[in-house]
């Protein structure tokens, strides 16, 4: 390999993207113990040795041998164990385009760099071939539980909170409401996927249920918590923006899709729905004269 004269500026660059492949290296590794399936298994294998490949070359380069980062190396593992594998990948993912710019920077310098290139492009494409995640399977009931939870009882404790003005009744109504509703959920979920799928019906169900209710019983804490009905419902509402947030985070990211869009268009239904069931609470208490 000949090399050209590489600058100061140059050579952080190839510092940093060698810590990266290294720590890549041992994040892939790592990945591939928690894999069930043989076949992903083998992907993630190869794909790390291709990552230590990359480090050997640009070690050459930089003449510093590197220790990998415990941190980031457990932190990745840690995320797949939680989130799952497809969310953990496509996290690295972005790093890989981050290495991709990077390299083509680098490209006039260092004609080796393209071969670099190639690879990294071609990780993407084992990435996304080998993705078979349970999970992420039924994220579409997943959605549908979290999305009517936030819309039906964010709606429905706004306006039970000014027409009941009680803590303890608004939290026990909305619970109770919330419960009711997600076994409702469920069953729906379960009926509809038998109907067009016929496997996998009894799986879909628990996931929207479940997604309800954890949702349901969110929502409803600050009630608990709060003696002042107002600061539980402003609380309801930010748990909601947080629920929201994290969710559509997680799926913009494991499904490539736009965060903005989903995130802005969840909240305004949700939020927009619990304004409209506030102001309806506001006027049934005004003119029924209802005071409890």
């Amino acid at each position: 390999m000949v090399l050209m004269d590489i600058d100061e500026h140059q050579r952080r660059k190839l510092l940093i993207e060698q810590q990266n492949e290294l720590d890549s290296h041992n994040i892939y590794r790592r990945l591939s113990q928690l894999m069930d399936n043989e076949i992903n298994q083998n992907v993630l294998v190869r794909i790390s040795d291709e990552e230590l490949k990359h480090y050997l070359f640009l070690r050459d380069l930089t003449g510093e041998d590197l220790e990998p980062n415990k941190t980031k190396i457990s932190g990745y593992t840690f995320i797949a164990r939680v989130l799952g594998l497809t969310f953990t990948i496509k996290l690295m993912e972005r790093g890989e385009k981050e290495a991709q710019e990077t390299y083509g920077y680098l490209e006039q310098s260092i004609p080796d760099v393209k071969e670099m290139i190639k690879d990294e492009e071609i990780h993407e494409h084992y990435l996304i071939d080998m993705i078979d995640e349970e999970r992420l399977e039924y994220v579409g009931s997943i959605v549908l539980g979290l999305n009517d939870a936030l819309v039906e009882l964010t709606g429905t404790l706004a306006g039970l909170t000014f027409a009941f003005q009680n803590n303890q009744l608004i939290a026990l109504s909305g619970l109770i409401t919330g419960i009711a509703a997600s076994m409702s959920m469920g069953a729906s979920e379960y009926l509809r996927t038998r109907a067009e799928e016929g496997e996998n019906a009894f799986r879909a169900s628990l996931y929207t249920g479940a997604a309800y209710i954890l949702t349901v019983v969110l929502l409803v804490t600050p009630f608990f918590i709060f003696d002042n009905y107002m600061i539980s419902l402003l609380a309801t509402l930010l748990f909601a923006v947080v629920i929201i947030m994290a969710f559509n985070y997680y799926v913009s990211v494991a499904k490539d899709l736009n965060f903005k869009k989903q995130f802005s268009e969840m909240a305004g239904i949700s939020l927009g729905v619990s304004a409209f069931s506030f102001i309806v609470g506001v006027l049934v208490k005004t003119f029924l004269g209802v005071d409890i």
